[in-house]
């Protein structure tokens, strides 16, 4: 429905318009202002998940580091104790062996050392027994010797003169 009036030789429409129209062009600009806050409100719950997310993810990360860094710690000290444990078990079996061998050493030295007093005591009997016979016979003793570690060798010479 529409007026028309003439002023001074200007128009002038006015236009009624049907209340049942303007209800229904509310209402759509209602629904189209909430499909934009519905579609601003996904936007802003995608937003929100996206950076939630990446700031899990951030805390992973630095959680992830960590327990790698720890991991690595743990690694170098297991590595240098079970290093002084080998350097304790090595200096171990170097005073053992040292030990074992001064000991055959000694047991050696003393072997040798009684088998030369068994030759020394033999050699003392046959001078004392060759001097009583030496004033008869006027003759020499000369003798040689051999210590080893397993048995005792020696030569006497009788030499007349």
């Amino acid at each position: 429905m529409g007026v028309r009036f003439c002023v001074d030789g200007h128009f002038m429409i006015i236009e009624v318009e049907d209340t049942e129209e303007i209800t229904q062009w509310r209402l759509m600009e209602k629904k189209k202002k909430m499909k934009d806050l519905k579609r601003k409100e996904i936007a802003a719950i995608w937003i929100q998940a996206w950076w939630r997310g990446t700031l899990v993810r951030r805390t992973l990360l630095h959680m992830a580091l960590r327990a790698w860094i720890i991991q690595c710690w743990w690694r170098l000290t297991l590595l240098k104790l079970l290093e002084r444990k080998r350097r304790e078990a090595l200096l171990v079996y170097a005073q053992r062996e040292r030990a074992v061998i001064k000991l055959q050493s000694l047991v050696r030295m003393w072997r040798v050392h009684w088998r030369y007093r068994q030759v020394l005591n033999a050699i003392y009997v046959i001078q004392c027994h060759w001097q009583c016979h030496n004033c008869q016979t006027c003759a020499l003793l000369r003798g040689h010797c051999v210590v080893t570690a397993t048995h005792l060798q020696f030569h006497i010479e009788i030499i007349n003169s």
